[in-house]
């Protein structure tokens, strides 16, 4: 079998506080003088119910990671350690899912904030070679007029490639606030040119992803694995290009799922349905990036085709620039076409 962390892939869904390292997390604690809870003393996967009650405890971890982040530094180094991460594990090209009110008070509003983060993403792209890009999420329990201020602050940074904003989002717990409110929002995010990419279709079943998809018009879905409880509605997903950031650690985590075999990730893929793994937030869940896609192959049988076409769809559903695309297309061929791991006694790239 080829080597998974050699795959060239995008990564579209990753959050900016779980992308952290344990141990960058307990250095900045140690600095800022916070106690932290105990669950995030080290990197495994938590084990969560999906309910009201599960969330808060997730909501808590979090909120108690956030609150280690208090400098520009902080923030800069976040970003730098996220690419490099994602660079030893093969990603060409990272979304990094912020919501800048989150970092605001520390550093002198909502815009320097995200300026930071943005200043970081060129700094990450040029020392990883990692191509790193943003995307501004609002939150779902703020009111939706602080949506539209962030939809707007978006709007100014729009750009197509690395340190830029390429997508608007809208986070947190699916139950609460009415998506319909957050439509205006969306609206001014795509008359920028960003791509429309909410979380959907996680703690909610199939008419939560028919309310995002009426009101938000998503190009994504953060997610939307749900979508397979209802062929009619993963069809039309399917049919209508609308990709889905499947991320099986955290599915397993806040218990939607009894284990990563039940995630209904083949059920997607025979239906046609565009998935790009995502780790979503490895501070808390666990595993990055190369561990859903060994899920994939262990987990779910993939063979190195079909998780070549995983990381392929991944790319074609990112918003990098499409010379950017057509290179990292031919990179995945040259990465199966190599002789796998192991055969004749040498690796891919030592039989090449």
């Amino acid at each position: 079998m080829r080597a998974l962390e050699t795959l060239p892939k995008a990564h579209l869904h990753l959050h900016f506080t779980g992308s952290m390292r344990t141990s960058t997390l307990l250095e900045l604690a140690e600095a800022h003088g916070v106690r932290l809870p105990a669950a995030l003393s080290g990197q495994h996967m938590l084990n969560l119910s999906p309910d009201a009650r599960g969330w808060f405890r997730f909501q808590r971890l979090y909120d108690a990671a956030r609150s280690c982040v208090r400098t520009a530094e902080d923030m800069r180094r976040i970003v730098l350690e996220a690419a490099a991460d994602d660079a030893a594990e093969g990603s060409r090209w990272l979304e990094l899912q912020v919501d800048p009110t989150s970092y605001a008070v520390h550093v002198g509003g909502i815009t320097p904030a995200l300026e930071i983060v943005l200043d970081a993403a060129r700094e990450a792209t040029a020392l990883t070679g990692t191509a790193v890009a943003v995307v501004v999420a609002a939150s779902r329990i703020r009111h939706p007029l602080d949506a539209r201020t962030l939809a707007r602050l978006a709007a100014r940074h729009a750009g197509d490639g690395p340190g830029a904003v390429v997508g608007f989002g809208l986070s947190n717990d699916e139950r609460r606030g009415s998506t319909a409110d957050f439509a205006a929002a969306f609206d001014i995010a795509r008359r920028a040119g960003l791509a429309s990419v909410p979380h959907s279709g996680e703690l909610l079943g199939p008419a939560h992803v028919r309310e995002a998809l009426a009101t938000l018009h998503p190009d994504r879905l953060g997610h939307g694995v749900r979508c397979a409880e209802d062929p009619d509605l993963l069809r039309r997903v399917a049919d209508a290009g609308v990709a889905l950031e499947v991320c099986p650690a955290s599915n397993v985590s806040l218990g939607v799922y009894g284990d990563l075999g039940s995630v209904p990730l083949r059920r997607l893929l025979e239906a046609g349905a565009t998935v790009a793994l995502g780790a979503d937030d490895p501070l808390l869940f666990g595993p990055r990036l190369v561990a859903q896609y060994r899920s994939a192959r262990e987990d779910h049988g993939l063979d190195d085709a079909a998780l070549a076409g995983l990381a392929k769809a991944s790319i074609t559903a990112s918003r990098a620039p499409a010379a950017v695309k057509r290179a990292l297309h031919a990179e995945v061929d040259d990465w199966l076409s190599a002789a796998p791991d192991g055969a004749g006694g040498l690796t891919g790239a030592a039989a090449t």
